[in-house]
């Protein structure tokens, strides 16, 4: 199973949405706040080359934001990079 980290802040909606759409795949993440120390938030910066949250990483592959995520889901994508088989 693939290492997921996801970067996100404690308000953020769509923070919310990623971590549901990550849980119904069943898939376990590490959830790195940003808000808390900028020191990691520089780390994400230097990472993502993005400045928002959430920021998601699947091993050192960069998917992006919510929006990403989601279209990696509908067009199938994403369930190959979490390396969950077709039933």
């Amino acid at each position: 199973m693939p290492h997921v980290v996801m970067y996100s802040t404690t308000i953020c909606p769509y923070c919310v949405r990623a971590k549901h759409l990550l849980e119904t795949k069943g898939i376990t993440f590490d959830e790195v706040r940003i808000d808390h120390d900028h020191r990691i938030a520089q780390e994400m910066m230097r990472r993502s080359n993005r400045h928002t949250v959430p920021q998601i990483f699947i091993d050192d592959y960069h998917v992006g934001g919510y929006d990403d995520l989601a279209s990696l889901a509908m067009s199938g994508q994403l369930d190959s990079l979490l390396g969950i088989a077709d039933e």
